[in-house]
């Protein structure tokens, strides 16, 4: 066997973006994909992942599979890819699969997550990411690549060794990856997007480029990215962009068929990211005396909807 496939990475998350860092790695090391979806670890058991690609081209890729309370160690990574309200569980069984050197990396949206890994796995053995990669699941066992970007692995003294390796196995699985000291910028960049797309295309039940082609779904999604960037600036952060509503809009329409994570999880009635996104725009932007109304707004509005559980699909 070639040397880099004796490292074993478990993937935690079973969801689309699991599926897809799950299946992508599966060509360079020993992956074990990990969550509670009974139908989509049992789909992967007995046929394999199937992966399809930007262009339409199928894939097939055998991975172990594994559920939260009987998947095997030791692992080098876990790779956490779950929704923010299954971090402590993913983060915990992190824990316990790691090798004494090994290394933890979340690259799920929003904020709050890389605390809960330091204080599950220990700070020499968590890191955090952030990836532009979008992807959707079309079935049980079934993926679909929807957007290509760039994945950012943020280094401290103490764990660059170990991103170094592991850059290197996703640009072998075809990830584009880099590496920075200097994280925050580009966490707080994403979450501006996430902060107008995700509510309001999940509140309309809609695809991403309504958002952009409607005049007051256009004005609500800006504002909320506008709101997200005044709360970084306000910290000292600097994002990698100039104008977050020029920013977001060009996401949106670069991304128009795309059905956001949190309008999924809405239409088949699953827990959201409402907190660990618009929550802590607004939670922090409490702490510098900002108005974030529009992000306050959209928080409550989902947080509504989820309680009334009247939804339609588009």
């Amino acid at each position: 066997m070639d040397e880099e496939l004796l490292t074993n990475i478990a993937v935690i998350g079973s969801g689309a973006m699991g599926s897809l860092f799950a299946a992508r790695l599966s060509s360079s090391a020993a992956v074990t994909i990990v969550g509670s979806w009974k139908e989509q670890l049992s789909a992967i058991e007995e046929t394999g992942l199937v992966l399809t690609d930007i262009e339409g081209n199928q894939t097939n890729h055998t991975l172990a599979v594994g559920e939260y309370d009987s998947v095997g160690g030791p692992c080098q990574y876990a790779i956490i890819l779950v929704k923010g309200w299954q971090t402590v569980r993913a983060a915990d069984t992190a824990r316990e699969i790691l090798a004494p050197d090994g290394l933890a990396v979340t690259l799920q949206n929003g904020l709050g997550h890389f605390g809960i890994l330091v204080d599950r796995v220990g700070e020499s053995r968590s890191a955090m990411g952030v990836t532009s990669e979008g992807a959707m699941i079309t079935g049980p066992g079934r993926t679909l690549h929807t957007g290509i970007g760039t994945t950012y692995l943020g280094t401290t003294p103490v764990t660059e060794e170990r991103l170094v390796k592991m850059a290197g196995l996703f640009r072998r699985s075809g990830f584009e990856t880099r590496l920075t000291a200097d994280l925050d910028g580009l966490v707080w960049g994403k979450l501006a997007i996430n902060s107008g797309i995700n509510p309001l295309s999940a509140l309309l039940q809609v695809r991403n480029g309504f958002l952009s082609r409607d005049e007051i779904a256009r004005t609500v999604m800006c504002r909320a990215a506008e709101e997200t960037a005044a709360v970084a600036e306000a910290q000292g952060i600097r994002l990698p962009y100039a104008n977050a509503s020029n920013r977001i809009v060009d996401v949106a329409d670069a991304t128009a068929t795309n059905r956001s994570s949190m309008a999924q999880d809405i239409a088949r009635g699953a827990p959201t990211e409402i907190e660990s996104i618009n929550g802590m725009v607004v939670q922090i932007g409490a702490e510098f005396d900002l108005e974030v109304a529009v992000n306050r707004a959209l928080y409550q509005l989902v947080r509504n909807q989820i309680a009334t559980g009247n939804w339609r699909s588009e």
